[in-house]
């Protein structure tokens, strides 16, 4: 298992940790966001992040990988690609384990389609890229438990929250990075008359 220096030297190498005014997914403000789309742009960075996220649950008998799109993607498919292969009577094999995703509907509501189904109890892994309020992983948690799906476990690279967030299920990130975040009209950057800008869009928003 990697340490956390060698962990954040892999985000600092490419580029993925920013420094500005950002407005989150969650609606927050942070001075600090984490881009991870940036490292997990880099096949051998993903995989090596994949594999140590996995390592944390190799021991749970996952069955599948359940992420939320985009951000869980490419990290909930490498993930799925280190954990070890359940058989059919409990035997363990290296292939992997199935990696699907839940996505947004036209009523923005987080849903599981293009074909993607778990059977009746299978134990499942939701991963996700960052944790901030964990909202998308608990979104993902439902959708697997209405499919009739067994949510083991709950993963993600990164958890920004200092340790605040609470799931139904045991959860585990690979890195803690407490990073500030601000409601809109407490942002101290908003204060100073600082745009935020939204990451992964051309979107900046005049400040509060």
């Amino acid at each position: 298992m990697a340490d956390k220096a060698e962990l954040l030297k892999i985000f600092e190498t490419a580029g993925a940790l920013k420094h500005g005014h950002f407005e989150l997914s969650s609606g927050l403000h942070s001075a600090i966001y984490v881009q991870c789309a940036l490292v997990l742009a880099y096949p051998r960075f993903a995989e090596r992040l994949g594999s140590e996220l996995a390592a944390k649950f190799r021991d749970f008998d996952i069955e599948a990988v359940v992420s939320p799109a985009l951000g869980g993607l490419i990290v909930g498919q490498e993930v799925a690609r280190a954990l070890p292969e359940t058989l059919s009577g409990g035997a363990s094999g290296g292939g992997g384990v199935p990696a699907f995703f839940v996505e947004r509907d036209a009523r923005a509501k987080m849903v599981m389609r293009r074909g993607f189904s778990l059977r009746p109890g299978q134990r499942v892994l939701v991963v996700e890229d960052v944790w901030t309020t964990g909202g998308s992983t608990l979104e993902a948690i439902r959708v697997v438990q209405e499919g009739d799906g067994k949510v083991i476990a709950a993963g993600a690279l990164i958890d920004r929250s200092g340790g605040k967030i609470t799931f139904p299920v045991q959860a585990q990130a690979l890195l803690d990075l407490p990073i500030a975040s601000y409601k809109p009209e407490e942002c101290p950057l908003c204060r100073e008359g600082s745009p935020a800008v939204k990451p992964g869009s051309r979107f900046v928003r005049s400040a509060v």
